[in-house]
Formats: structure tokens, sequence, C-alpha cells
């Protein structure tokens, strides 16, 4: 038997629902899973994997699902508040990301190590740098009348776009950093398989809440 269109949409909006508490689960889960392994404060070095998971799993999760109709811990709030929130979730990660790399670059110098040597470490860069631009971006949000011949609507779906772009580009980075000697020394079998499946997991969601966010609030609006 068919089902009803009516129960399909339940049943979608349960499965969303589901998938965002598993993605707000898993971010956090994660990040405390680094922070255990790393025991920051015992090294330089131990500080480093523990601030980008923070900023690329935890922090940007939080920042992108706070938009999510199903998802979000804010639904309660007006949109204002939760942009507010984004916004500072997202400077957040940004600052936990520059003091990362720049704490493993110290520690890279202090060993005589050459910089940018592996593919993790170019990603990593990378996904540092755009969250950089993703945020400069971000204050032509909050002050449009900065960029007039440019439609508000325009500006959120490129600023929604490279985000998710910027997103992935960071979860690329934790998945080359689970690939590094430090990590595969002391995390291996299942347990590496589960670790490496948290940033895949946690980036299907967020591409589908996102994509899904932006749609939803263009049913909404007049």
């Amino acid at each position: 038997m068919a089902l009803s269109v009516e129960t399909e949409s339940h049943i979608y909006h349960a499965l969303r629902t589901a998938s965002g508490a598993a993605a707000h689960l898993v971010a956090l889960g994660f990040t405390i899973f680094v922070a255990v392994l790393a025991r920051p404060g015992s090294s330089l070095f131990s500080w480093h994997p523990v601030l980008m998971s923070l900023a690329f799993s935890f922090l940007m999760t939080e920042a992108l699902l706070v938009f999510s109709p199903e998802s979000s811990l804010l639904r309660a709030f007006s949109r204002k508040a939760r942009a507010r929130c984004h916004w500072v979730l997202q400077l957040l990660a940004l600052l936990c990301a520059l003091l990362g790399l720049g704490l493993v670059i110290l520690h890279k110098e202090q060993l005589g190590k050459a910089h940018l040597a592996t593919r993790h470490g170019q990603a990593g860069l990378l996904a540092v740098l755009w969250a950089g631009l993703q945020c400069s971006g971000g204050v032509a949000l909050l002050y449009p009348k900065l960029l007039p011949r440019w439609p508000l609507a325009k500006l959120k779906l490129y600023h929604a776009t490279s985000g998710l772009v910027g997103y992935l580009l960071g979860s690329a980075s934790l998945l080359l950093g689970m690939c590094s000697l430090w990590f595969t020394a002391t995390v291996t079998g299942g347990a590496w398989y589960l670790a490496v499946l948290c940033p895949i997991l946690t980036s299907l969601v967020i591409m589908n809440q996102v994509s899904n966010a932006y749609l939803y609030r263009k049913r909404i609006q007049p």
C-alpha cells in the first residue's frame, strides 16, 4: 500500500530530525575522543588536534545546524538571534583553527621539520584560509549596505554555498589527519574506522540540512 503524502512528510521530517540529532552527538563525541587521545597540555603538538577538531568538527557543525528547521537547538529563538549565534560560533571556530595552525607551525619549527609536506597539512591550511574568507564574507550579510548592488538573497545563497565548501574542506582535513602517523599509531582496527565515519556522517547531514534550510526559507518567504 502506497503511503500518503502526509505520512511520507512525517517520515521525512522524523528522519531529518534523527540525522540532525546524530550529527550533534557525533560532532561532540568525536571532539571529546580526540581531546582524550591527544591529552592537551602534554606537549605543544597535543593542542593542535584538539583545537582543529573543536573548530571543524564541533563549532562549525553547530554553527551550520543552527539554521536547520528540524535540528537547530535554537528553534525557539528568532532568526536574528540564531544568526548572531551562528557568527559567534563561526568566529570561535576560526580563532581555534588559527591557534591550532599556529601551534603546529611552531611545533614543526622546533623540530626542524618542513611545513605543508603532507596532504593533511595542505588541506588544513586551505580550510583555515577558506574559513577566514568565509567569515569576512559574512560581514556583508551583517552589513548589506557595504554591497548595495548585490541582492541580499543572492548574498545569502553564495554565503551558504561557500560555507558548505569550507565545511567539507575542514572535514577532509580531519579525515587526512586520521591517516597521520600520530593518529594511526594510537587508534587501530575498528576504532579507526568508527573515527573516520564521524566527519563523513556529519558532512552528509550538513549537506542535506543546509540545502533544505535554504529551500525552507525560500518557501516561507512571501
